[in-house]
């Protein structure tokens, strides 16, 4: 019997230790002020002081409601759109340009003609969240409905199954690992949509608090947002991945009863 090899626990703490006795280290032999470059415990005080005022937890929160509305808004459009892509190639063809065209204007360009048109506030942001995460969902959902094989719609169609049945029975689980390959991908990405949007114009959020420790040439401050970012982030990686794990092995068991 094959044994799993996990990784010792003990790697993840090692390596930040690492990573912070470097950063301790060129910070004392570099001499640099803590505008350039702050050392670790000033980072962890400014953490702290953000932390028992409440406000990182404020703009944290903001964030966070960008993000989860955008990415639900981008995967919901890009999932429907994608199935029917992925059942009319004729409409996939007409449509392709505009969305390959889309792809090619930055979205930091987008972002400013959506707060004129949808002003300043909470749905600006999430729009622009759905834009950055709707792209390669939309891909992977075309590729993932594409990737059922036709003896199993044969299969499907000779049980005289109903289309409901053939979409939950066999479609949507023979789809699923591709297309939370791409939710994953959407997710880390609706991150990047949220910031963009409060960069552009917003009175809160971690974006927010990036511009203004920029402005502040508050360098600590700047380090604290973008540790925030990167915890949101793999916080939000991390659930697609664990749902990942419990629906694909669900869909695996219906495709095989289904076939």
């Amino acid at each position: 019997m094959r044994r799993q090899h996990h990784d010792p626990f003990w790697l993840v703490p090692v390596a930040l230790g690492a990573f912070l006795a470097l950063w301790q280290g060129v910070v004392s032999i570099g001499g640099y002020p803590p505008f350039i470059l702050p050392s670790p415990a000033t980072v962890v005080h400014r953490l702290i002081d953000l932390l028992v005022d409440g406000s990182l937890w404020h703009h944290t929160a903001t964030t966070l409601q960008e993000v989860v509305g955008g990415l639900a808004l981008g995967t919901t459009t890009a999932v429907l759109l994608g199935y029917v892509l992925a059942h009319f190639p004729l409409a996939e063809r007409l449509l392709a340009p505009y969305l390959v065209a889309s792809q090619a204007v930055p979205v930091v360009a987008i972002a400013p003609l959506l707060v004129i048109w949808f002003g300043t506030g909470l749905l600006s942001k999430v729009l622009v969240c759905a834009l950055i995460v709707f792209f390669p969902i939309l891909v992977n959902t075309i590729v993932g409905v594409r990737s059922v094989g036709q003896d199993l719609r044969d299969l499907m169609r000779m049980l005289e199954a109903t289309r409901w049945q053939t979409i939950r029975l066999l479609e949507i689980p023979a789809a699923l690992p591709v297309l939370l390959g791409g939710l994953k991908v959407g997710a880390t990405l609706s991150v990047i949509g949220a910031v963009v949007g409060e960069f552009v114009a917003s009175d809160r959020g971690l974006g927010y608090l990036l511009k203004q420790g920029q402005q502040l040439y508050d360098t600590a401050l700047v380090f604290v947002g973008i540790g925030a970012l990167v915890v949101m982030a793999q916080m939000l990686y991390g659930g697609v991945a664990l749902v990942e794990k419990m629906v694909v092995r669900r869909a695996t068991c219906d495709v095989r009863r289904a076939t």
